[in-house]
């Protein structure tokens, strides 16, 4: 009887450990990239923009089409940004739409900062001073292709 139920407490213990490498092991392969993208955007009250960009991501540099929809513009402007992209299994991952209340740009003291997360649970943390006479550019809307 008691060599059941050691059997079965070794079992779960092995059971238990093999669910919590493979947990480690997929997160420890997630890795954080560099990003560069200028964004130029114009409209009245809605706006468009767009532009260009790049990951340098495993010692590889990858180009990024950007486009993105904004609300409350006035003018044009545009803005480069640069930082990081984290949570990348493979650069693929930055590909998709940052929306809603995860896409938000703020001001402080001139420069741009910026905190975006798309649904392949990348984060883009993101800074850069802005260029041209526009009186808002935040965004409700980007999204990034690779080339």
């Amino acid at each position: 009887m008691f060599g059941i139920f050691r059997a079965f407490k070794f079992g779960a213990a092995i059971l238990a450990a093999a669910i919590l490498l493979t947990g480690t092991l997929s997160q420890s392969h997630a890795a954080t990239g560099s990003v560069r993208i200028k964004i130029t955007s114009f409209g009245l009250l809605f706006g468009a923009g767009g532009g260009s960009g790049t990951l340098t991501f495993r010692k590889r540099n990858y180009s990024l089409d950007i486009a993105g929809v904004s609300a409350g513009t006035m003018g044009m402007a545009g803005v480069e940004l640069v930082g990081t992209a984290t949570n990348l299994h493979v650069a693929a991952d930055i590909e998709g739409t940052y929306s809603g209340a995860a896409a938000g740009i703020a001001v402080v003291r001139g420069v741009k900062v910026a905190i975006l997360r798309n649904p392949n649970r990348v984060v883009l943390r993101l800074r850069g001073r802005k260029v041209g006479p526009h009186v808002s550019l935040s965004l409700n809307s980007l999204t990034i292709f690779l080339k």
